[in-house]
């Protein structure tokens, strides 16, 4: 009895087990047509039909090359390339261009893979349960197309930034192991709001233990790309950032992260007298108004200053700095408080680098942790009241987080 093909065999004769296996044939079948067709158009003429019958071009077919597999998410399908002589200009496929072994989806599941966990070992056997046995995956091939994660990341890196409206921007170090320094190395990362409530990774950059200089390189090539300086500028307590800032965003508005300044204040107390601290201190932050903030603070400067000044001092360092959300929308001072927009994905990556060996170079580490920061990117979530940011880019000013009348003088100049 002959053998019915994948696209001859009845749906009925079908069962559960075989499902995947059968659903792969027809996708097989179904390209290996597309091949053949893709010779047709590029040729003028059908298979088996004579040159002089239709207006077609020069050349001739000349079978099919040897078995290929292409992996897809799918699965792994085997492919055979049609091949062709005596042709005027050469043929190139577009359906399965020349050594392409893997879809794109495929090459972008490696990073997801690896910041969900999975170490670099584990990835052949992971990516072959993913897409059978047959998949074209070995140790050097997995190498090869991390490699190209530099060749992305520095394409990237040169981006214009011209049409990017950026109202608020985040700006934090990660520290890897990488190099032959002692030292860990820095890698400094810019996080941006655009105006439509998009949150984007605008730099990752390595520099040297988030110096003013490393930062100000950092700022200073964002601006050659385009950018225009943020409203605000959110950092943790670093000098660097706050120096770099000044030469070239001055007018940007910054706030320090209290989260960072909560643990520096903690730093200073006994740790029988944390646990009262901390709820003192999380109180301040989170009054409705900048007065009240005060009053908290200086409360607990009270309680403290005497048995603790080191603590007190802490606390009431660079303070202008601590209270700048107050004159942005209240719908928006959970994102402006701290420094959680770029913390967050760093988690997932401190994952990765914690237990990983060090990195022989910088430049693997940079492109590495940028590709997992794109990856993060992906699950970013819009700000919340994504419409106000709006008022806030074309510099509306707030009070206590309420949005302030326009003046007179500001009615007749947008007129």
């Amino acid at each position: 009895m002959k053998e019915l093909t994948p696209a001859e065999e009845s749906p009925s004769r079908v069962v559960w087990e075989e499902l995947e296996k059968r659903v792969r044939e027809h996708a097989q079948t179904w390209i290996q047509h597309l091949l053949e067709e893709e010779v047709d158009s590029f040729l003028g003429r059908q298979k088996s039909e004579r040159r002089a019958c239709v207006d077609g071009r020069a050349g001739y077919r000349n079978g099919q090359g040897k078995p290929r597999r292409l992996s897809m998410m799918g699965g792994t399908l085997t492919l055979r390339r049609p091949r062709l002589r005596a042709t005027e200009e050469p043929f190139e496929s577009r359906v399965l261009p020349l050594f392409v072994r893997r879809t794109e989806s495929v090459r972008d599941l490696l990073p997801e893979l690896y910041l969900h966990g999975l170490s670099q070992g584990d990835f052949e056997l992971a990516m072959r349960g993913l897409l059978g046995e047959g998949a074209p995956l070995s140790a050097s091939s997995i190498a090869r197309l991390r490699g190209r994660w530099q060749a992305e990341y520095e394409a990237w890196g040169e981006r214009s930034l011209a049409d990017h409206d950026v109202v608020y921007a985040w700006a934090d170090g990660i520290y890897v192991k990488a190099g032959l320094e002692k030292e860990k190395a820095a890698l400094l990362v810019v996080i941006g709001a655009l105006r439509d409530g998009r949150k984007e990774v605008l730099a990752v950059v390595p520099g040297q233990r988030e110096s003013e200089a490393s930062w100000t390189e950092v700022l200073r090539s964002l601006a050659k790309r385009g950018l225009r300086p943020p409203r605000l500028l959110l950092a943790d307590g670093a000098l660097g950032i706050w120096a770099a800032a000044a030469h070239v965003w001055p007018k940007a508005e910054e706030q320090r992260c209290w989260n960072h300044k909560i643990a520096n204040v903690l730093d200073k107390l006994p740790k029988n007298a944390q646990a009262e601290a901390r709820e003192r201190l999380r109180q301040i932050p989170a009054a409705e108004t900048q007065k009240e903030a005060e009053r908290r603070r200086d409360a607990f400067v009270r309680r403290y200053q005497r048995a603790h000044p080191k603590a007190a001092e802490t606390l009431l360092a660079d303070w202008e700095r601590m209270v700048t959300f107050y004159r942005f929308p209240k719908e928006h001072w959970k994102h402006l408080r701290t420094t959680n927009v770029v913390e967050s994905p760093f988690a997932a990556v401190r994952l990765r680098t914690d237990a990983a060996k060090r990195f022989k170079r910088v430049d693997n580490a940079t492109a590495m942790l940028w590709k997992l920061l794109r990856v993060a990117e992906k699950t970013f979530r819009l700000l919340d009241h994504a419409a106000l940011l709006r008022d806030v880019h074309a510099g509306r000013t707030y009070r206590d987080g309420v949005i302030e009348p326009v003046s007179k003088s500001e009615e007749r100049a947008a007129a």
